[in-house]
């Protein structure tokens, strides 16, 4: 009983932390609008980098639960924070390429 309902309260927090990032307005333009390669390469980098945001939230509460339900388990404990750790270098690699990618193309001249 207790293990349905923990269940049912962690399906029920994670849709209220997806369903916003889901109703955002992220769009992808219909590809017979690309009129360049830079177009084509932004798009797809954009996917990319809000795909990798919403991925974040949802490793970190998954390690969140693995870090409470590890029982003091030594090998549970670094998993959970090795998730966590491993989820946080990604969201830094994603966002720093943003920047870079950003900065260059303003030192550049592109749009």
């Amino acid at each position: 009983m207790r293990s349905s309902v923990l269940k049912i309260i962690i399906v029920l927090f994670l849709f209220n932390i997806i369903l916003p990032l889901r109703t955002q307005a992220v769009t992808i333009t219909n590809p017979a609008e690309w009129t360049t390669f830079q177009e084509l390469i932004d798009a797809i980098l954009n996917f990319i980098f809000y795909v990798g945001v919403v991925i974040f939230p949802i490793m970190a509460v998954i390690a969140g639960f693995l870090f409470l339900s590890s029982g003091g388990d030594p090998s549970k404990i670094k998993k959970a924070k090795d998730i966590l750790l491993y989820s946080i270098i990604g969201l830094l690699i994603i966002l720093l390429a943003k920047g870079i990618i950003s900065m260059l193309e303003s030192l550049l001249g592109g749009s």
